[in-house]
């Protein structure tokens, strides 16, 4: 081996630039590295319900010579450092921690797998097709997703940027049915496999509308989508707790809005200006009081 790498680093930097196939390759992996790095090929191909070829293709588009040396450079990796991607850990019943303990170490561990997925390059395409759009679309549906469509729209509107939001199955698909290649379609799925969404989904794309998918990899949608922004969830066996995968949604969306709002900088700057005063002379109050309340 000439070179050695971080190969699990490899693959969240790599993923979401490959095909949807190998894709869930990355998603298999990614979710149980000690399976994965012991799996021979046929299991792995099975886990991630794919074909043989497809994992010996993932191990060469990680820069292996073949799947014997990816699992080798694995091992290597879950060896070092495997408890920086498990999940949150079993809750002990004889010392259960703090509440807020709990939410924020759920919160931190989810960010810290999160923060390895952002592609900078993804992120200047996407930030591109925002800033080009004549109008820009924000589709979620249910709980995170819905929520963070919203906060799309909050976000963006500040940059100036034209914006609309929708949640409802029916009327995601009647406006679909209207757009055109000048338009984006900016949609927010944890699992990337909600059968309305993707419905309404395929009616934009085959109006030949450019969409970004802050989702799941090896999801559907993100196979269907112009621009991957992936996301990973860590859930926990705590179903008490609110699921903090929200959090991996608002780091793509809080790093791809600054992004746009660099790319249009002087823009910007005014936009921002214009907020800031509006509402000192409203509300009052100092130089360091946040843009929204």
């Amino acid at each position: 081996m000439a070179h050695a790498f971080d190969i699990v680093s490899r693959i969240t930097e790599r993923s979401g630039q490959l095909r949807l196939a190998e894709q869930k390759v990355a998603e298999a992996i990614l979710s149980d590295l000690s399976f994965a790095a012991s799996a021979s090929i046929g299991e792995l191909a099975h886990k991630a319900n794919v074909s043989l070829a497809s994992v010996t293709r993932f191990a060469k588009a990680m820069g292996c010579r073949d799947v014997r040396e990816f699992k080798f450079m694995l091992a290597q990796a879950v060896a070092v450092g495997q408890r920086f991607f498990d999940g949150s850990k079993t809750i002990p019943s004889d010392q259960p921690p703090a509440l807020a303990d709990v939410i924020y170490n759920d919160i931190h561990a989810v960010l810290e797998v999160n923060r390895a997925l952002l592609n900078p390059e993804a992120l200047q395409r996407a930030a591109a097709l925002l800033r080009d759009a004549r109008m820009i679309y924000a589709f979620g549906m249910g709980g995170g997703s819905t929520m963070l469509s919203d906060e799309a729209r909050y976000r963006l509107v500040r940059l100036g940027r034209p914006v609309a939001t929708y949640h409802d199955a029916l009327l995601q698909r009647m406006v679909a049915a209207t757009l055109d290649k000048n338009d984006v379609l900016l949609v927010f799925s944890t699992t990337g496999n909600v059968p309305e969404l993707l419905t309404n989904c395929e009616v934009a794309k085959d109006y030949g509308v450019k969409m970004i998918g802050v989702t799941a990899l090896g999801s559907p949608l993100a196979g269907m989508v112009d621009v991957l922004l992936p996301i990973k969830a860590l859930e926990t066996d705590f179903i008490f707790k609110p699921s903090s995968s929200r959090y991996a949604m608002m780091m793509a969306l809080d790093v791809l809005v600054l992004e746009l709002a660099l790319l249009q900088k002087e823009r910007s700057q005014e936009q921002l200006r214009r907020l800031k005063y509006a509402l000192d002379m409203h509300r009052g109050g100092g130089d360091r009081q946040p843009l929204g309340d």
